[in-house]
């Protein structure tokens, strides 16, 4: 057991940012995989349960955006202390995060508790379905510390540049829910079927997992909670540094889901087979992008620790790499997914409008992968460096003043085409603002930016 400093500041740059990414590859590939396979296990019960669980994505997708920004916040401050080399300050700021994060699961999980008939009224869920909708939504609010407190320490893990031990808790905590899923949902080898509820406790008890491991990891393994009890003064100024990072980068990860919402409204306008076809080519999608969303993960520790240590040349040569990289690995998997688009659409249906709706997003969309992924892991630098505002405008003008009037736009010319093709525009013409803002501030230190 040692205490935890800044490894990121020396040694190579090019291997720090493989032997990050990597393990973050595997982890969250598990945890999207396991998305899927929880869905079709819901499916199976029927179709009931397969539109209430639906209806919960937003909400739950609106809670786990808040636990994402705080992760980046808590990341974003600790790796900067870290490279100033203060571990006294890391103990505090990763304690009173923990115990933020903590008050806030708790408010969180009574309001939801408490209005949750009105707001699934709201979304338009039947009296049908509200019953089971309250069966999954009651037992997930009353665990949602387990969802949110384990984002916020693997923050502070991330910050110091340990991307396997979360990796590796992840991948166990996706594995331990994909063998309880069967076992409480349909109530096998002596379990009892608890159906809706069965998969909210299966999903409860794998977060919990992370939660009692990531505290023993960040105690014993990191040294980095304290048990002194800090004036409130000290309490509220960690809950500042925190938020100044973390509610943009929430604000940022709801921005998409709200944009995205639009345009499957545009994409519906050509049928339910285009919504079909458009919805199976955004899941193939998502699995591509994995990498730049473990890029995106790491790259802010990497240049948090280097701008606290003030190590601006390695900063340059991280932001270098990663841009050249997204470019080319980008038309890698744009031009896999040309060639392989229609095979992999037939995996999801045998429609003959499906199969051209997604085979016509996979030959558009993705020339644009590259930059997108630019937008990614430069969004996510910017928190690094504690500037999260740059990223929150560039989400803003990718998705609402870009993607979305140009999907429209474009759809009235060239139909469901128009739409991807505004997808792409709108993923290159972010990409270069990003990289152009990113090139123009990144050496500024903290207190003299402007």
């Amino acid at each position: 057991m040692t205490d935890t400093t800044a490894i990121l500041i020396r040694g190579s740059v090019r291997h720090h940012l493989i032997s990050l990414t990597v393990p973050m590859i595997w982890a969250i590939a598990a945890i999207m995989s396991l998305n899927i396979v929880d869905t079709w296990f819901i499916a199976q019960l029927g179709e009931q349960e397969l539109a209430a669980i639906s209806f919960t994505f937003p909400v739950t997708m609106v809670l786990i955006s808040l636990g994402i920004g705080l992760m980046a916040g808590t990341a974003s401050v600790i790796s900067r202390v870290l490279g100033e080399g203060d571990l006294v300050k890391v103990r505090r700021l990763t304690t009173d995060a923990g115990v933020l994060a903590t008050l806030l699961a708790i408010t969180c999980s009574v309001i939801g508790l408490l209005s949750m008939d009105w707001v699934f009224n709201t979304l338009g869920a039947s009296a049908e379905l509200l019953p089971l909708i309250r069966d999954y939504m009651t037992t997930w609010y009353v665990g949602f510390v387990f969802f949110l407190v384990p984002m916020v320490g693997f923050g502070a893990i991330r910050a110091t540049g340990d991307s396997t031990l979360q990796s590796n808790i992840m991948i166990a905590a996706a594995v331990l829910n994909l063998i309880l899923d069967p076992l409480l949902i349909f109530g096998l080898m002596g379990f009892p079927r608890m159906e809706m509820q069965g998969a909210a406790l299966a999903t409860v008890i794998s977060r919990a997992l992370t939660f009692f491991v990531g505290f023993w990891a960040l105690h014993y393994k990191k040294r980095m909670v304290t048990f002194s009890i800090p004036a409130a003064a000290e309490f509220l100024a960690s809950c500042r540094r925190v938020f100044h990072v973390g509610l943009p980068a929430s604000g940022t990860n709801i921005i998409i889901p709200l944009a995205t919402g639009v345009v499957v409204a545009i994409v519906a306008q050509h049928g339910a087979n285009a919504v079909a076809g458009y919805g199976a080519a955004t899941r193939i999608e998502h699995m591509t992008l994995v990498v730049y969303f473990a890029m995106s993960a790491m790259i802010g520790p990497f240049v948090g620790q280097n701008l606290g240590a003030q190590r601006y040349e390695r900063i340059e040569q991280a932001f270098t790499l990663c841009w050249r990289f997204c470019l080319w690995s980008g038309l890698l998997i744009a031009a896999v997914l040309a060639v392989s688009g229609p095979f992999l659409m037939r995996l999801f249906s045998d429609h003959s409008q499906v199969i051209e709706v997604g085979s016509a997003y996979l030959w558009i969309v993705p020339i644009s992968f590259g930059m997108e992924g630019v937008v990614m892991v430069i969004n996510a630098a910017f928190n690094g460096i504690g500037r999260p505002m740059p990223g929150v405008i560039i989400s803003v003008t990718r998705m609402l003043i870009l993607y979305v009037p140009l999907a429209y736009g474009l759809s009235l010319v060239w139909g469901v085409s128009g739409i991807f093709l505004g997808a792409a525009l709108a993923n290159i013409l972010s990409g270069l603002l990003a990289w152009w803002w990113f090139k123009h501030i990144k050496y500024q230190k903290p207190e003299n930016r402007t």
